[in-house]
């Protein structure tokens, strides 16, 4: 296997492993695929001392399979993540594609002084912020010519409301997940991302800090405020 040799002199592990992400990423079929557990976890990664840190060591010395393994353990939080941040299935998996990727290529230098799991939600936070920005970048650009503020300053977002009927006074389950998942969407995404992290994939208060790159207690205020928000979008539905 050809191992290559980065600009600081150091080896840097193979790119060729990458090349299965798409089939590994393809297992991923649906949506509601993501709410399925990881497939079992092959026999020579299931021991104790398999830890992430134990498969990161692996991939920097060439194994694919220990690749392999890291995408199978993180595949479904971390594009579920991406999705309910998005609100985009097939932008999710591709994001969740680059994240993997990322991980890969920055192998030999992850530091092992903090969790893996906050390594790479960090990494699939950044990527799905970016793709916010992006799209709201484009929102603006297009609507910029009909949207002007009448004193000449910045443009405004136009935020058509939903005005369609209630199919039912009772919603089923579906329908209110849906609903849920809808005006999660709408949040700002400094209060989108730590109510997912906290009240979806159950993550710590120090753990999202540790991700978002800020203190527990900006944490625990924004995640407070986000279900406040939350609260008076859904009381339409419940």
């Amino acid at each position: 296997m050809v191992v290559g040799v980065g600009s600081s002199g150091k080896e840097e592990v193979p790119l060729s492993a990458c090349e299965s992400l798409p089939a590994l990423m393809d297992t991923l079929s649906s949506i509601e695929d993501l709410s399925f557990g990881a497939p079992p976890m092959p026999a020579e990664f299931a021991t104790d001392s398999a830890s992430d840190h134990a498969l990161l060591e692996a991939i920097r010395g060439g194994s694919e399979e220990a690749f392999a393994e890291l995408v199978t353990r993180y595949r479904n939080p971390i594009t579920s993540y991406i999705y309910r941040m998005t609100s985009d299935y097939d932008g999710a998996v591709d994001l969740a594609q680059e994240t993997f990727v990322r991980v890969y290529r920055a192998a030999d230098r992850y530091q092992t002084n903090y969790a893996f799991s906050t390594y790479i939600y960090r990494i699939a936070t950044n990527l799905a912020i970016s793709e916010l920005r992006k799209r709201k970048r484009r929102k603006l650009v297009s609507l910029t010519g009909f949207f002007q503020s009448k004193d000449g300053g910045e443009p405004r977002e136009f935020q058509p409301s939903d005005e369609q009927p209630l199919q039912d006074v009772a919603l089923v389950d579906a329908e209110r997940r849906a609903a849920v998942q809808r005006a999660i969407g709408t949040l700002p995404e400094k209060y989108r991302a730590p109510l997912i992290l906290r009240d979806v994939d159950g993550k710590t208060y120090d753990e999202i800090s540790q991700i978002l790159g800020t203190t527990e207690g900006t944490v625990k205020s924004r995640i407070s405020r986000a279900r406040g928000l939350l609260r008076d979008k859904m009381r339409m539905y419940f």
